[in-house]
């Protein structure tokens, strides 16, 4: 019998070539897309899940309540690691985690810039990055020790074993390699090359004991049988024995397995994250995947009447209905396997620009059983779900209305089939409209008015000597014509590296704890950066030596602090008299989706990271930059000439966004797609059922024209019906995306009509493709029996 239905099955296939070739190709499609999300879906769940510990692994984050708001952030004070360690039996070990920075590795002649960090000698035991070479007791015991991943070994020492190498970092003090990690996976939210003993940070005098500097991120390990929601009651009063200025500092534990997927909180309370991008295009999965089978179900049951009588026969020699229904099962089960190979070999193909488009190294392991039996069990219900209508519909055809030819019920109002397309293009729709409304999005928030000259500046990090000789390398920049204007600061201007509600002022309130972010910057760092100066001037040291202690508000700042006559006026921060000078116009330096903070441009008497610098638009890029690598490897000989375009540092800002904005444009046109090859079924369909009619009609001198639009207009309704639906939908979904961000677009009337009238297009192209061969047809052949 088993034999019979696969004969069955394949003679159904070859003799519908067509039918059958859509049938494949609508679910080869739907698979493959369907396995590229849950692959990128699958990487993201897995990130730092590889951790054995990972269950007992926690971050430690504060909370304050500023302005009646509550803030979550995860940089933590120095000294707190050593605090919750002597405090807190609970815990069985605590590790810093100084943020990832670069550093020169010199050895012989090779000098390589790597990426790593000092970390408390816990930081081993507590996440799993296993050792290749060295004692995890002692790795990090030496106040000189340094720890480096197999490729900065490589890169560093070639093929030579690298133990008890003697490497110089920064130029500045000499370490010995005490063992070497196995390369950091991908799927982990730590980047570092090397590691650093903490007692190493402790012995040149960068570490602290000032509870107001947040400035390192600390994890804790608790101890076996710890209860975290009573330990992270008791934690958080930590601060009234050590912080003397905000003691009401609220101190949180939160699970580092959550971190990357739920790690954003709002007013206190965890939002969300990542996860919810995950959801969404999980979600988008799960659509393509059902939009795939109701094309499955319309292509087949459009060939009901070819089938019908084959029911009808069987029927009346005694086939029950279960067998049947196992026959149209067993054939739906058989496409979709020979569509899930397809599916497989158009994933092979199209997974290195996927992985290019969303920046994971995803991969498919054709070699893991797991693969193969999720997959068959994916193909199996795929098919189960794909031909369960089919098969309930085709083999419940009744014998004797069969045979009679008067089984069909093509006026009904309502199908199953109408039912499915509406739902089908009613996904279309929302999807096209979300793609128009994040397209319109990063439109505007990428022509938001930056309030500074991002094109022609650049910025490198000062390292080296670069602090020692900067005067004599901002003079020659200046003197040779391919830079017009120089200043350092301490971040770049796309960023901001530090902030405080420390800030004093005149008239400030007691309870105010305004977050100002501050911007360090020596000379001419208006003209530099193009900022607009609305009231005041530049700093100019040469001219007002006590510039060094002078600060430039901007506008959110000047209306925080509330002076009608700024100039002049002074603030206090970090114990220093800061008097006003100038006042510049809001200018982007964090999010440009975000608002504008309050921010104070101190003057010379800060600290320095960054040197910018304004290459004259007259001379040629890359003449500046052979300028520039000239000076510089001139007065820092021992470093490479490394810089970045500030116009390139603010798009990564869009990466996220632009990253799915590309992937719901993909997914809508494979929606569309998809959708249309089921609207294509049920207009053969209805075709096919109305034949006859359509040769009567001809018969009586009826047009092309006229036919094609009987036929059209029942299916623009249903998409009419689709675009109803998808209006509200699509709106309610857009508008809370939206509302994640305070610099947004109204949604626009006009999205609506487009992606409206574009699917009524759609619909119409494809339904008249089929309208126009039906009333294009001899009616002699449909009428030739009657």
């Amino acid at each position: 019998m088993l034999k019979n239905y696969l004969k069955i099955a394949w003679r159904n296939l070859i003799r519908n070539r067509s039918f059958s070739l859509l049938n494949i190709l609508g679910l080869s499609i739907g698979l493959a897309m369907t396995t590229l999300i849950v692959l990128w879906v699958n990487y993201e769940l897995g990130v730092d899940r590889f951790h054995d510990k990972i269950d007992r692994l926690y971050e430690v984050n504060n909370q304050y309540a500023i302005e009646g708001e509550i803030w979550t952030w995860n940089s933590t004070p120095k000294p707190m690691a050593p605090a919750i360690k002597k405090d807190y039996p609970e815990v069985e070990k605590v590790t810093r985690y100084f943020y990832d920075n670069t550093f020169l590795f010199a050895w012989d002649d090779q000098k390589i810039k790597a990426t790593g960090t000092m970390v408390d000698p816990d930081f081993l035991d507590m996440f799993s990055f296993p050792l290749i070479q060295g004692d995890l007791n002692t790795v990090l015991s030496d106040v000189n020790s340094v720890l480096v991943t197999e490729s900065l070994a490589k890169k560093i020492f070639g093929n030579q074993d690298p133990m008890g190498k003697m490497v110089k970092i920064e130029n500045r003090d000499t370490f010995k390699v005490t063992g070497i990690l196995k390369d950091i996976p991908p799927n982990t939210q730590f980047t570092f090359e090397f590691l650093i003993p903490w007692s190493y940070l402790t012995q040149k005098g960068w570490d602290d004991e000032h509870w107001g500097n947040n400035s390192v991120a600390t994890y804790v390990l608790l101890k076996d049988k710890t209860d975290p929601e009573k330990f992270s009651d008791k934690i958080a009063t930590l601060r009234k024995n050590y912080d003397k200025d905000t003691p009401d500092m609220k101190t949180l534990l939160y699970p580092y397995s959550r971190m990357y997927l739920y790690g954003e909180f709002e007013n206190g309370v965890e939002k969300g994250g990542r996860i919810d991008l995950i959801r969404m295009f999980g979600l988008i999965a799960i659509i393509i995947l059902i939009i795939a089978c109701i094309n499955f179900m319309n292509l087949s049951t459009a060939r009901s009447e070819k089938r019908s009588k084959e029911v009808g026969v069987r029927k009346v020699l005694g086939a029950p209905r279960k067998l049947l229904i196992g026959q149209f099962i067993g054939e739906s089960v058989l496409i979709t396997f020979i569509s899930a190979t397809f599916a497989v070999i158009i994933v092979l193909l199209l997974l290195p620009s996927f992985n290019d488009l969303v920046e994971r190294p995803l991969s498919l392991d054709l070699t893991s059983i797991g693969f193969w039996i999720l997959a068959t069990a994916v193909t199996i219900f795929t098919g189960l779900l794909a031909g369960s209508y089919p098969a309930l519909y085709l083999s419940g055809f009744k014998p004797s209305s069969v045979l009679r030819g008067t089984f069909k019920k093509v006026d009904a109002m309502v199908t199953p089939r109408k039912v499915l397309v509406i739902l089908q293009f009613s996904v279309a729709i929302v999807l096209i409209t979300a793609s128009l409304i994040i397209t319109q999005q990063l439109h505007k928030v990428q022509n938001r008015q930056l309030a500074y000259a991002k094109n022609n500046l650049i910025y490198s990090s000062l390292e080296g000597d670069m602090e020692k000789n900067y005067d004599l390398i901002k003079t020659e920049l200046l003197e040779s014509g391919a830079f017009t204007a120089v200043t350092k600061t301490n971040s770049p201007i796309t960023e901001s590296w530090s902030n405080t509600w420390g800030f004093e002022w005149e008239g400030k309130k007691e309870q105010d704890k305004t977050i100002v972010h501050r911007l360090i910057s020596d000379d001419d760092v208006v003209n530099t950066m193009g900022l607009e100066l609305i009231e005041g001037r530049d700093f100019d040291l040469q001219k007002y030596p006590t510039d060094s202690t002078a600060a430039i508000l901007n506008q959110s700042a000047l209306e925080l602090m509330g002076f009608e006559d700024p100039i002049g006026k002074k603030i206090k921060d970090n114990g220093i008299d800061w008097h006003i000078i100038g006042v510049v116009k809001d200018f982007v330096y964090n999010s440009p989706f975000q608002k504008i903070e309050p921010m104070v441009i101190e003057g010379a008497k800060g600290w320095f990271n960054v040197i910018h610098m304004r290459m004259n638009p007259e001379v040629n890029t890359a003449q500046n930059l052979a300028v520039a690598e000239g000076i510089f490897n001139k007065y820092n000989p021992e470093y490479p000439f490394n810089y970045e375009f500030v116009d390139a540092a603010y798009a990564k800002k869009f990466n996220d966004q632009r990253t799915t904005g590309k992937l719901a444009n993909i997914f809508t046109l494979l929606t569309i797609f998809i959708s249309c090859l089921g609207l294509f079924g049920l207009a053969s369909y209805v075709a096919e059922n109305r034949i006859k009619e359509i040769g009567v009609r001809k018969v009586l001198g009826a047009s092309v024209r006229t036919i094609t639009g009987l036929l059209s207009k029942d299916f623009l309704k249903l998409v009419f019906i689709s675009i109803l639906i998808a209006i509200p939908v699509s709106w309610y979904f857009m508008n809370n995306w939206l509302e994640e961000f305070a610099f947004r677009i109204s949604i626009p009337w006009w999205v609506y009509f487009i992606s409206g009238g574009l699917t009524l297009l759609i619909a119409f192209l494809t339904v008249s493709f089929q309208a126009v061969k039906a009333a294009r047809a001899n009616p002699i052949k449909s009428l030739r029996t009657e």
